[in-house]
């Protein structure tokens, strides 16, 4: 029998079989950028718990500019998946949620004790409902593509950015007593607020995909002072951008008011020439 049926031997140099399926590189591109993201946003805890605030700091607004590039690369790349859209949630509420609640309340919001740590729980959960929420709203079809323009609340980078504004102002000397502590307070409950507040703030990710040939070159001027500028005055330019920011929030407003007008007339239009008119009898 043993004649009749040789046992089966396989092939040694027919390839063996994967058990799973290859990933392609510019799936997991992006995903290595938030994860680095992530990283800074926890040696940012680490830095706050020692009282290098300083340092601390720059590794929020290290992960804030890795954050803005990670989904750009994804969308070059072709590499968006349902997977990275969860972790970059994720990886904000670390970095924009918990770190900075954590910054804030180690620099000034201790002094209060109790209510300090109250208003840096609100911050962190702020950013959780904001993120959830986004999140929730990426999956409505009947949204409008114009509102893709606009984001519901502030942004979580923006937030978190904004709120470390007292921080800015320490390092460029302003003293910070114990009496700072209830300002600092205050302007934190601000921000939180305008993280889940329903205010349209601009959205900075439809710009860019298109720029006119001759815009090239004053582009890269300007990319290049702006860039010095932060490299040589860091916390003056943040100072800048956070102020800067909280004023083009009712800018922000107003043009979302002005467009949904727009889009209620052309409704209302469509809707006049699509239905008959009454006739008279």
């Amino acid at each position: 029998m043993d004649d009749l049926f040789p046992p089966f031997e396989p092939d040694a140099n027919e390839p063996k079989p994967r058990r799973f399926k290859a990933v392609p590189f510019r799936m997991i591109a992006p995903n290595m950028i938030t994860l680095m993201a992530v990283c800074l946003g926890l040696t940012a805890i680490r830095l706050a718990f020692e009282g290098k605030f300083e340092p601390a700091v720059i590794a929020i607004v290290a992960a804030a500019f890795l954050d803005g590039i990670d989904g750009r690369v994804a969308r070059m790349l072709k590499g968006t998946s349902r997977f990275g859209a969860e972790l970059d949630s994720l990886a904000d509420f670390v970095n924009f949620g918990c770190a900075p609640a954590l910054i804030l309340y180690g620099f000034a919001l201790k002094e209060l004790r109790s209510l300090g740590w109250i208003v840096a729980l609100i911050f962190a959960i702020a950013m959780a409902l904001r993120l959830a929420r986004f999140n929730a709203m990426l999956d409505d079809p009947n949204r409008p593509a114009w509102k893709k323009d606009f984001f519901v609340g502030m942004p979580a980078p923006a937030g978190a950015l904004t709120a470390l504004l007292p921080l800015y102002l320490h390092f460029l000397g302003l003293p910070f007593e114990r009496w700072a502590a209830p300002v600092v307070l205050g302007y934190t409950l601000c921000i939180a607020l305008l993280v889940v507040s329903t205010v349209p703030t601009f959205s900075g990710k439809t710009m860019g995909k298109r720029v006119p040939r001759e815009w090239v070159l004053p582009i890269f001027l300007v990319v290049v002072a702006a860039f010095g500028l932060f490299i040589s005055y860091p916390f003056e330019a943040m100072v800048v951008m956070a102020g800067g920011y909280l004023v083009t929030l009712p800018i922000g407003a107003a043009q979302y008011r002005r467009r949904a007008k727009i889009e209620e007339r052309l409704d209302a239009t469509g809707r006049g020439q699509i239905e008959p008119a009454p006739v008279e009898s």
